[in-house]
């Protein structure tokens, strides 16, 4: 083995270490603790100690993100993976200096987004990432759905209602964020009695828009998220232990050869059974 093999094959050892994941967590947990100690009304002392943590996690993340990219055997494949390049922008937008004020208070928000690479760290986290990326398409003809409900009843709303409160119905746009409000049932009773003192029957409006968005289409969502996760956790499953699922598929194979088995043999039996008693009448026949 050459030694550029050999550094590979260490390097790929290194990545995988289940302690070497851990303590890469450690570090994120530790980036985030710096980030939001420093909005605290801190000492100059604990100010440059927190500067000095934040110097060695930048370089700690540059050195594990290397290690990765070193590890891995084709180079190019490493950037096809949507989460290494997350990481790899995070990374170097951090070591870049920002030494003006302005864009200093910006390279400290943009830190901030560290806490992030927790999720390309944690299997489960990503994983939910990836089902949440799935599932928009499936979402936005949902959300169109919920869009055009929202459109209907906002004109109908500043129509019916912006003589009693123009502040909450005066205009289309303000209607749909005075109808986001009740969806999420923030007052939204002070809102139907103030309509119902001048028009008693708006109830009927209120109750019918809550069951269609708060009700229907929200529960809608979380039903398409959840399918979505089932179908990620399953692929998962399959990609991390095909030797279960081939064992699945042969033992289905198994049974349905059973009971093709049965079927042929069950069909055997009526057939010789029918040939049976043909012989029989036809013997009959002869003797009389």
């Amino acid at each position: 083995m050459t030694t550029v093999s050999h550094l590979h094959a260490r390097l790929d050892q290194l990545r995988r270490n289940p302690a070497f994941e851990t303590f890469v967590i450690a570090v994120i947990i530790l980036s985030a603790i710096v980030v939001g100690a420093k909005t605290f009304d801190i000492t100059p002392g604990q100010a440059r100690l927190l500067s000095m943590l934040d110097i060695a996690v930048t370089l700690f993340f540059l050195t594990e993100i290397s290690i990765r990219f070193l590890a891995e055997k084709n180079k190019k494949q490493f950037f096809r993976d949507g989460w290494n390049v997350f990481d790899s922008v995070i990374v170097l937008v951090s070591i870049i200096p920002l030494p003006d004020a302005d864009a200093a208070t910006v390279g400290r928000l943009i830190r901030v987004f560290r806490v992030l690479r927790m999720v390309s760290i944690v299997p489960e986290l990503r994983m939910l990432i990836n089902s949440l990326i799935r599932a928009l398409p499936r979402l936005g003809y949902l959300m169109l759905l919920m869009f055009i409900v929202f459109y209907i009843f906002a004109a109908a709303g500043s129509t019916l209602f912006a003589s009693v409160n123009p502040v909450l119905w005066e205009d289309v746009a303000i209607s749909m964020l005075t109808l986001f409000r009740i969806m999420t049932f923030e007052d939204w009773t002070d809102i139907m009695y103030e309509t119902m003192a001048v028009y008693p029957w708006s109830w009927a409006y209120y109750l019918v828009f809550i069951s269609l968005s708060a009700f229907a289409f929200l529960n809608m969502v979380i039903g398409v998220i959840v399918g979505v996760i089932d179908e990620e956790g399953a692929a998962q499953q399959r990609s991390e232990h095909p030797e279960a699922t081939l064992a699945a598929i042969a033992a289905k194979l198994d049974r349905i050869e059973s009971a093709l088995a049965e079927q042929r043999a069950l069909a055997g039996t009526e057939s010789t059974t029918v040939r049976g008693v043909a012989v029989e009448e036809a013997e009959t026949a002869n003797v009389r």
